[in-house]
């Protein structure tokens, strides 16, 4: 007897059922897709524990006769093709037959639907792939699917499935990406009697958007409008001799791309906010966000992302949607031309709009606490303003033989005696302590390291290299600034360069994770409630990490649909920089959709809120307030990085320095 057999209907629908049902929402998508398929104008879903317990889509589109509602739980059964050239023009979302009997082999699944050109409807029950009953009942124009108890078959596929809250934000994610692809339509997401979604229609994209995420993120919005490149083919080899068609007109493609992308100030943490259409599909694409990429080269931080609503639509030929299971990915026949033609329009648009990545400049004087708008300016920023700086003053003529003047634009690096301060300053939640009545000020004197000549030789200790140990940064002597933004300190075994805001920045983090690990955070009340508007994901992530936001120092509540009220805030976080920094938890929780565990989201969150309390760049320190960071800085676990990994500290050796002079 041969070892090769066929296997069953049951066992190969659990075995495609492994290749689309993923997890919960990968049903939400199928059916939702068949609903628009069927020319719903109203979808409506229905989530019960984040999928498990009940997952119910129902539309008021074409619905099914009788026969064709029997016939749709056979395997590759489909009313979207029926020839092999048809996958080179798919037009809908849903073609290959395989969702609806997947769905029903693992699960307890009910079908009711009615065609208008029935009087009555028709109701399926199946249960694991096996058709329990099948009846007549008055039901309305439409169709609705109910799948209960997914997995209920598969024991092992059922352990892998993640929280309820994260099994519902992907399924928020996904029903938010449909409802801003097609803006005429009403969809409505409902999950333990709360709608987290419902949007009804509306005639522009603009106003679809403003219904999802609110009039704040449509203010930072740049609109594409319809741009369009047109793609040569060859035309085809002609035989010399033979008649040429002189009315047929080249052959060609052409390519339209139209949404919105983000100013160059929006700078997210991830790729949530990206948004990608081809000819209305949902795709996830590598070949378009690297295009995006590119199109943000220079203009946003490596590390960052903007926000994307992008649509592209093509030929169907030039398309190939049948490369996944899921139909998430799919692969175009020309992908560098459709890589440049994304990133060149994205681009054109930002240069136009705005060339250059600008950020709020400080709405107060930098030498008051709180000055600064942000928590520091972006490196590239930075360095910009330094080489405005340099560069504001025309260039000089040169008379050879003559020594230069110091130019005016040379660093301001300062040496200031210390000033005993009268009174105990606080900035950024960390006070800079005065010195106690009494206690003599510290000695400044510079310190004395013994200069050889050229042929002289030099003190092995001084030329031996620094052990490495952290102690050294709480005997380093502050001699001042650079920019009113770097710290330089001397040191027995070199010159130091420390940044200031990175510095207390990791001075702030390990005190807010002791004082979450203890229960005793500082908090400071605001004078009003800040109420914001979030969106369904957003929601799905306040619920979950409400207890988190609390541990770190905010005391918010429900305050309405999808919107919560911030009544307090954690110490040293200007009341400016609330609303960004809760913002910038809830996508940071995000994250967790891709493994990130809960005590990455509670440094995550110690990070974000040490940022916005440190003192800023461009910041002027007195002596005892570099001290005080140094010491303080010395005393942490890890004073060499900043929670962001950024490095705090540069230190070039006395062993350098000599080199450098050419005495070694």
């Amino acid at each position: 007897m041969g070892r090769i057999r066929v296997l069953s209907d049951q066992v190969a629908n659990k075995i495609a059922a492994g290749e689309v049902v993923e997890r919960p929402a990968s049903v939400v998508k199928e059916l939702l897709e068949n609903s628009l398929d069927a020319g719903s104008t109203e979808v409506r879903i229905e989530i019960d524990s984040g999928g498990r317990r009940l997952i119910r889509v129902s539309d008021d589109g074409s619905g099914m006769l009788r026969d064709d509602a029997m016939l749709a739980f056979e395997r590759h059964a489909t009313s979207k093709l029926s020839e092999v050239k048809d996958l080179l023009s798919i037009a809908t979302l849903g073609f290959r037959g395989e969702a609806l009997p997947s769905i029903a082999s693992v699960s307890r699944l009910v079908l009711e639907t009615r065609s208008a050109e029935e009087t009555t409807g028709t109701r399926i029950e199946i249960a694991g792939g096996k058709m329990l009953r099948v009846e007549e009942a008055a039901l309305a124009g439409g169709t609705a699917i109910t799948a209960r108890d997914l997995f209920y078959n598969v024991p092992a596929r059922k352990k892998f499935l993640r929280s309820e809250q994260t099994e519902l934000a992907h399924i928020a994610s996904l029903v938010t990406h449909y409802s801003l692809a097609h803006p005429g339509k009403t969809f409505l997401l409902r999950s333990g009697g709360d709608d987290l979604l419902y949007v009804t229609p509306v005639p522009t994209l603009k106003e679809r958007v403003y219904q999802v995420f609110g009039s704040q993120t449509l203010d930072e919005l740049v609109d594409l409008g319809i741009r369009e490149r047109h793609l040569a083919i060859p035309a085809p080899f002609v035989p010399p001799g033979a008649p040429a068609d002189e009315t047929e007109e080249p052959p060609g493609r052409t390519f339209r791309l139209s949404g919105f992308v983000s100013r160059p100030q929006v700078q997210k943490l991830n790729r949530n906010s990206i948004f990608l259409f081809v000819n209305g599909r949902l795709i996830r694409d590598r070949l378009l966000m690297h295009s995006i990429s590119s199109a943000y080269h220079n203009l946003i931080p490596p590390a960052c992302y903007p926000f994307a609503l992008l649509f592209l639509e093509c030929d169907f030929e030039e398309v190939d949607v049948n490369v996944h299971p899921s139909k998430t990915e799919v692969r175009f026949r020309h992908g560098s031309f459709v890589h440049d033609f994304v990133r060149d329009s994205i681009r054109e648009t930002l240069m136009e709009s705005r060339p250059i990545s600008s950020i709020p400049l400080p709405q107060h004087s930098p030498d008051l606490p709180g000055g600064q708008a942000a928590a520091g300016l972006p490196y590239s920023e930075f360095t910009q303003r330094i080489e405005n700086q340099v560069w504001s003053e025309p260039p000089s003529q040169v008379v050879p033989g003559a020594v230069p003047e110091a130019p005016e634009f040379l660093p301001d690096v300062t040496l200031r005696a210390p000033q005993p301060p009268e009174a105990r300053f606080d900035f950024g939640g960390a006070p800079f302590p005065a010195r106690e009545p009494g206690v003599p000020a510290p000695d400044v004197s510079p310190m004395r390291v013994r200069i050889p000549d050229t042929h002289g030789g030099f003190p092995a200790e001084a030329m031996a290299e620094s052990s490495g140990s952290l102690a050294v940064l709480a005997d380093l002597r502050p001699l001042g600034q650079i920019h009113d933004s770097f710290i330089i300190a001397a040191g027995r075994d070199g010159l130091w360069i420390i940044d200031q805001h990175v510095a207390h920045e990791r001075i702030l983090f390990e005190k807010v994770l002791r004082q979450s690990a203890s229960g005793r955070v500082e908090m400071q009340r605001l004078l009003l409630p800040l109420i914001l508007q979030l969106t369904p994901a957003q929601q799905i992530e306040y619920a979950r990490i409400a207890d988190e936001l609390h541990h770190v120092g905010f005391e918010t509540e429900p305050f309405g649909h999808r919107t919560i009220a911030v009544k307090a805030s954690p110490a040293g976080v200007a009341q400016a920089d609330v609303e960004r920094v809760v913002f910038e938890i809830l996508e940071t929780a995000e994250k967790e959709l891709r493994g990130v565990s809960m005590d990455d989201l509670r440094r995550a969150m110690a990070a974000s809120i040490a940022c916005h309390a440190a003192i800023k760049i461009n910041m002027r320190l007195d002596q005892s307030k570099m001290e005080w960071l140094l010491s303080a800085l010395a005393a942490t676990e890890c004073p060499m990085s900043c929670p962001h990994g950024r490095p705090i500290a540069l230190r070039y050796s006395t062993r350098d320095i000599l080199r450098g002079f050419h005495r070694i």
